[in-house]
């Protein structure tokens, strides 16, 4: 897997994905991350990318042809039209279905906008689909850009351990993940619970899978709506949730 990131701050990317997993993984050759300055491909002295918009308004906006020029080269030494993404608040709301989809691209490009946008005629040529973290405004596409390359990286083989690492994360299954508990066994007068401590994996497993179902009806009613529950196991946890939440109440 290859990610090359087109931004005007390629030192503060590279700073935050070069350490600490992928940082081993880059070195492993697992994956491999290129920035690309996009000020490199100006046309002018000063290395200008932006200038004001046609029809007037506040701001400025990153203009076509640096951004077409390096979008050019990336493509030109890959051999092919590399599959490209433009971080946008515009773009479709990036989800883990995505990050599973993505890590199937041999190679893709992530560009970070600033300023208020880039011009259109950019994004008509060269991008294939505009993704964005949530509903809200960043200055720049830098930090989107992170966190897709970090969830899109560490789900590529050889990244982490094993698929276990992340088949039992949120959001993989539909589901958030149960809490997670370490040393000390107590802490402020705050105990781990039992069941976790019993050696009994069966029970361990039905506990989180129960932890799982009822933290998800809780913070993501718009998510659970959303699941299918066809187990006998299943249904006899959502009767048990169903009982516990009612005597709550």
């Amino acid at each position: 897997m290859r990610i090359d990131i087109m931004t005007l701050f390629p030192e503060a990317v590279m700073a935050m994905l070069d350490t600490s997993i992928l940082g081993r993984a880059a070195e492993r050759g697992y994956i491999r991350i290129e920035c690309h300055q996009i000020r490199d491909y100006t046309a002018n002295k000063q290395k200008q990318v932006d200038d004001y918009p046609y029809g007037g308004g506040r701001g400025c906006v990153m203009q076509v042809q640096p951004l077409f020029d390096c979008w050019k080269h990336i493509c030109q030494e890959a051999g092919y039209r590399v599959h490209t993404i433009f971080m946008s608040p515009c773009g479709k709301v990036f989800a883990q279905e995505d990050a599973r989809r993505l890590r199937e691209q041999e190679r893709m490009i992530l560009v970070c906008g600033h300023y208020e946008g880039v011009d259109q005629r950019f994004i008509d040529e060269c991008v294939d689909e505009e993704l964005s973290l949530g509903d809200f405004v960043l200055t720049g596409g830098e930090i989107p850009a992170m966190a897709v390359a970090d969830a899109v990286c560490r789900l590529v083989p050889g990244v982490l351990p094993s698929e276990e690492c992340y088949t039992e994360e949120s959001h993989w299954s539909g589901l958030l993940e149960y809490p997670q508990y370490s040393r000390p066994e107590v802490f402020n007068g705050r105990g781990v619970p039992e069941v976790l401590l019993s050696g009994h994996h069966a029970n361990i497993a039905k506990w989180r899978r129960k932890q799982s179902i009822i933290r998800t009806r809780l913070r993501r009613p718009d998510m659970y709506e959303k699941l299918e529950f066809r187990t006998k196991q299943d249904q006899k946890l959502l009767a048990e949730i169903e009982h516990e939440l009612s005597e709550s109440e």
